[in-house]
């Protein structure tokens, strides 16, 4: 049984043996745990892209970059006549870069003044160069560049930096009286060094009036800041928070 396998490997790929397509396996095998790591960490933020999405970016890309560097030296170094003498092989791998774009493109989306999901598509792309790196061989390099990567995640989540210090709030207030309300919130605001992005107010027919803001403040301001807020106003009558971070 065994030595119709190989008989058959053999006809099935002349030019690349067997060792040669175990290492390939790795390779890719390899891509995937990167992929699936990076993945973990954006799953758990509940981002768009999650465990599968960048462990089929790592795979595919380890694969291009194998086909990219090996599928052609069957024909490598044939004559001018047969159209390969000169041939670039990374011309595949190129196109990763590219194609990725376009996948990179699909986890972006605006919401108003706020953008979100530019974190996950970069980690998109990186997790593609990745692949191609593992792909290509370079597992050391591969390996490493996972661990760099999810350093970064982790740690500017924990610690993050000037503008990473502040997320967006999309914000809904409903009021019974709207007596004083709105300078008090404007109030609030300030003290939170809030800016305010959008802003609209509508008066119900039931009486009351609703506050909409997309507002950028800091990290810092907790939902035991707003539910404190929110009891300094006994005419609230509903409050909603969502945020973009």
């Amino acid at each position: 049984m065994m030595e119709v396998f190989f008989v058959f490997f053999e006809m099935m790929s002349q030019h690349i043996d067997f060792l040669q397509y175990i290492e390939f396996f790795i390779r890719i095998l390899i891509a995937c745990v990167c992929g699936a790591a990076i993945g973990i960490e954006r799953s758990r933020r509940l981002k768009e892209a999650g465990v599968r999405t960048h462990l089929l970016v790592s795979c595919t890309a380890a694969l291009a970059m194998i086909i990219s560097k090996y599928a052609f030296s069957d024909i490598a170094g044939q004559d001018d006549i047969w159209g390969t003498d000169g041939a670039d092989p990374a011309r595949i791998a190129a196109q990763v870069i590219s194609a990725i774009s376009f996948l990179c493109a699909g986890v972006i989306f605006k919401q108003g003044s706020a953008v979100k999901g530019l974190t996950t598509a970069a980690g998109l792309w990186a997790t593609a160069a990745i692949g191609m790196a593992l792909g290509a061989g370079m597992l050391v390099l591969g390996i490493f560049v996972t661990i760099v990567v999810l350093l970064i995640q982790i740690i500017m989540h924990r610690l993050p930096i000037l503008n990473d210090l502040y997320q967006n709030n999309f914000i809904e207030i409903t009021v019974e009286d709207d007596t004083g309300f709105r300078s008090a919130l404007t109030k609030q605001l300030n003290i939170w060094h809030a800016q305010v992005l959008e802003t609209s107010i509508t008066h119900n027919q039931d009486g009351t009036t609703s506050y909409s803001l997309m507002v950028k403040m800091n990290n810092n301001v907790s939902n035991d800041d707003f539910f404190a807020f929110l009891e300094q106003n006994s005419n609230v009558s509903s409050f909603r928070q969502t945020t973009n971070g």
